[in-house]
């Protein structure tokens, strides 16, 4: 008897999640990439080089455009990958080289940089700091990165006062609050990065907007135990931008449709059950943050996708994970607390829970799945090496499934989200 095919072994896949980098208006700029690279044996190395080179290497099959939604990639860099001139494989319009405060900046390191400035390529200086020993890389760098949690207030803003011009941008890391965002702002930096425009802190008083009551109405529609597609399609009807996001979505390349679509309910059955109640919950999250940073809204379908994808693995009873994923971040979106916006939904009891507690730090059920999410977003990899073992899940399953779920959340933003008008400013 023949010998039974031995299944293909997991590949390693690389770790990478991104943090924001936003602008005074909190306009997401960019992202600093975070890498780390996995192994069969569940292991993440801590060499910053070899994680570096192996992301680098496989950057183009995710793709920049989809880690970074088009804007600029941060990446780190050693001594040795400056030397080697790694990143001249990658586009020099799309990142920014980041040279560590460990790498000395002696005759070869300044070379390597003039001749990556010569080349298009930006050049960030990380974690800088009064009396710096990379003086002489101030003249190649278009971005100088300035702890705000280690640097006294007053050496910030001498920092940003000294190097800050037109030409080399103040970066403020660590800003983790609305307090550290306006101190920053207020010492001249023009670039500022971290998650504090996550955790909104003026909303305990606000209401949601009446403006978006229509679309919470239409995910409580949608949660409801049985569907009422008359009441869906007149919530629609009430939202021009709604009408128009359902009727370009069906003629988007992600459902290869040629059919026309005579009205709003025929776009409905269309669409079927599954797929409207999953473009709903798309579309309301885009309409509802189109004023906000854009990385909330990515996020927040990014977080849906790798929930849906990994819920046939978990022990999560019927709980809709994509909707625990896309309320993730609604109380940032709508500035408002997350009782509120689950007060207005008629939701699973364990999903609204673990939206109540994942913001207070209590546990549930879900809790593993909900960390789980956070820290693989955040490029948390402790957290995610031991949540994944603790819910038996490989990395490689991991990152394999978020780096599908970012890959969807960019192409369908790309779908569902209205073209810009020619001609207007």
């Amino acid at each position: 008897m023949g010998t039974a095919a031995q299944p293909a072994p997991e590949r390693p896949t690389p770790c990478i999640a991104r943090q924001p980098i936003l602008s005074v208006d909190e306009d997401v700029t960019g992202y600093e990439l975070l890498f780390r690279e996995s192994s069969e044996k569940d292991h993440f190395t801590s060499d910053v080089e070899n994680a570096t080179g192996t992301a680098i290497d496989t950057l183009n099959v995710v793709g920049l455009d989809v880690l970074c939604d088009g804007r600029l990639a941060f990446i780190n860099c050693t001594h040795h990958m400056l030397m080697k001139e790694f990143f001249l494989l990658l586009p020099s319009d799309e990142i920014v080289i980041e040279i560590q405060e460990t790498i000395r900046a002696d005759a070869a390191v300044v070379a390597a940089c003039r001749h990556l400035k010569q080349n298009g390529y930006s050049i960030a200086l990380d974690n800088f700091v009064k009396g710096d020993p990379r003086e002489e890389l101030v003249p190649f760098a278009s971005f100088i990165k300035v702890d705000v949690k280690k640097v006294p207030h007053d050496q910030c803003g001498l920092l940003a006062a000294h190097y800050g011009n037109k030409r080399c941008q103040m970066l403020a890391l660590k800003v983790e609050n609305a307090q550290s965002f306006l101190l920053a702002k207020e010492n001249g930096f023009t670039q500022f990065q971290g998650y504090f425009f996550r955790h909104p802190e003026r909303m305990r008083a606000r209401q949601i907007p009446a403006n978006q009551v229509t679309y919470l109405r239409l995910l409580q529609a949608i949660s409801k135990p049985n569907t009422d597609f008359r009441e869906i399609e007149d919530l629609i009807k009430r939202e021009p931008s709604l009408c128009y996001r359902l009727l370009r979505y069906l003629n988007s390349p992600l459902l290869g449709r040629s059919s026309p679509v005579t009205s709003i309910r025929h776009a409905l059955d269309l669409l079927g059950e599954r797929e409207l109640f999953r473009w709903i919950r798309m579309a309301t999250t885009l309409v509802m943050g189109q004023d906000k940073s854009s990385d909330l809204v990515l996020s927040s379908l990014v977080r849906a996708r790798f929930c849906e994808l990994m819920a046939p693995k978990l022990k999560s009873g019927d709980a809709d994970l994509f909707l625990l994923g896309i309320l993730s971040l609604m109380d940032a979106i709508l500035q408002v607390p997350i009782g509120a916006v689950v007060e207005e939904l008629l939701l699973e009891p364990k999903i609204k829970a673990q939206l109540v507690a994942g913001k207070t730090g209590e546990k549930t059920p879900l809790s593993p799945i909900y960390d789980l999410m956070l820290a693989r977003e955040a490029g948390d990899w402790k957290t995610v090496n031991q949540l994944g073992k603790e819910l038996n899940l490989s990395l490689y399953c991991i990152n394999t499934n978020y780096n599908e779920a970012m890959r969807w959340a960019r192409d369908v933003t790309s779908a569902v989200r209205p073209e810009p008008i020619q001609g207007r400013s």
